[in-house]
């Protein structure tokens, strides 16, 4: 029967649509009406305490519209946008892209709420590697959907192999409790792990299968010696009491007994409020659900123009518009698109457009960059906001 998911062909067909819209195209065939409209994207709000989100699932958008005679503006890919702001717009004949709106605002809003919540993590992170585990908790057919848009967001690695292979990097990985427990052993799992993964594998040791995480650690520094890279503390909730405590406790005994430049791996149920108080002691983290989990930013996708006048619905603003940001100062305004040039209210300088033509007649103007350009893209302007 295969798995619930649906085929790339039926999304391209824009089978996976509301019925309503099916019935607005029905009921305006009839009389023939077929308006040229522009449609906006934009989030009113965003999830509790999150003050900025992160643009992503722009490639999929493109990949999705390919061939329809629509033109797309929209910020790029891996911008910090807030709240109000458009970050996309289409423009076209009614019929030929209104049954597409599902799959546009699915694409964008579920890609975004994982982009955002990695950003928050890789921030709270100061630094310190964050890699993405959380693909096991979603359906597996979006694993890659799911990783691509943590590791545009900041995360270091990916786990999934698939995952890794679509964004062109090395999967991340460490010890697991399995190889441990079929091994019966801690110190045999240690060695069995040293002696079958080539030297490009980082020896990274879960020590909290059987043993006491301190004592753990000591015996995979005794086993492996300066082959160990990490120890990877994974402690259930039900047994971690005091985790900072433990967490210092085993960076004390592996220090005093030599073993300083052994790093100290966190995982298990973290997020950005966890990663700040374990800064103290910890160098590298493995976030699973808070990312995979992530909660979607509930963009609208609205008319706003219709033949060109501004129209729109109560609630919203009509007419196309444009964000503009100065580069000196980072202050944003939304303006009439129609108005081509902009100065800093607060230092005088001109500011820059953020949604820029990307699509039209039928092909990418730009082209798409990679993931990794774009994650270099949001950790430098992370590095201008807070949590």
């Amino acid at each position: 029967m295969g798995f619930h998911t649906a085929s790339y062909e039926h999304i391209k067909q824009g089978k996976v649509t509301d019925v309503y819209f099916e019935r607005v195209i029905e009921a305006l065939r009839t009389r023939g009406i077929n308006p040229f409209v522009s449609m906006e994207v934009r989030a009113s709000g965003l999830p509790p305490n999150w003050d900025w989100a992160v643009l992503a699932g722009l490639e999929e958008v493109f990949d999705l519209v390919e061939g329809l005679p629509v033109t797309v503006r929209a910020m790029e890919e891996g911008r910090l946008f807030m709240p109000g702001e458009p970050v996309l717009s289409v423009s076209g004949d009614y019929l030929d892209f209104g049954v597409f709106e599902t799959a546009i605002l699915g694409l964008v809003c579920q890609a975004s709420g994982i982009a955002t919540n990695a950003a928050r993590c890789k921030l709270a992170a100061d630094g310190r590697p964050v890699i993405s585990f959380g693909a096991r908790r979603m359906h597996p057919s979006i694993a890659p959907m799911i990783e691509r848009n943590a590791f545009i967001g900041g995360c270091d690695g990916v786990a999934v192999v698939e995952s890794a292979e679509q964004l062109g990097e090395e999967a991340s990985g460490t010890m697991s409790h399995t190889l441990v427990l079929c091994a019966q052993d801690e110190r045999l799992a240690y060695e069995l792990f040293d002696e079958a993964m080539g030297p490009e594998v980082k020896r990274i040791a879960l020590v909290d299968t059987f043993q006491d995480e301190k004592f753990g650690a000591l015996y995979a520094a005794e086993v492996l010696g300066d082959r160990l890279d990490a120890v990877r503390l994974d402690t259930p909730g039900s047994r971690r009491g005091d985790f900072l405590e433990i967490i210092r406790e085993v960076r004390w005994e592996l220090d005093i007994r030599g073993y300083g430049n052994v790093k100290i791996f966190l995982s298990g149920n973290l997020d950005e409020e966890k990663i700040l108080e374990y800064n103290e002691v910890a160098d590298a983290y493995g976030v699973g659900t808070h990312i995979s989990n992530s909660p979607v930013i509930n963009f609208a996708m609205d008319i706003v123009e219709i033949e060109g006048n501004p129209m729109a619905k109560r609630g919203k603003k009509s007419g196309l518009k444009q964000v503009w940001r100065c580069p000196q100062d980072g202050s944003r305004v939304t303006v009439p698109a129609r108005i081509d040039s902009y100065s800093c209210p607060v230092c005088g300088d001109f500011m820059e457009p953020l949604l820029k033509e990307r699509y039209a007649r039928g092909r990418k103007l730009i082209p798409d960059p990679s993931p990794r350009d774009i994650r270099s893209r949001v950790l430098e302007q992370i590095k201008d906001v807070e949590l």
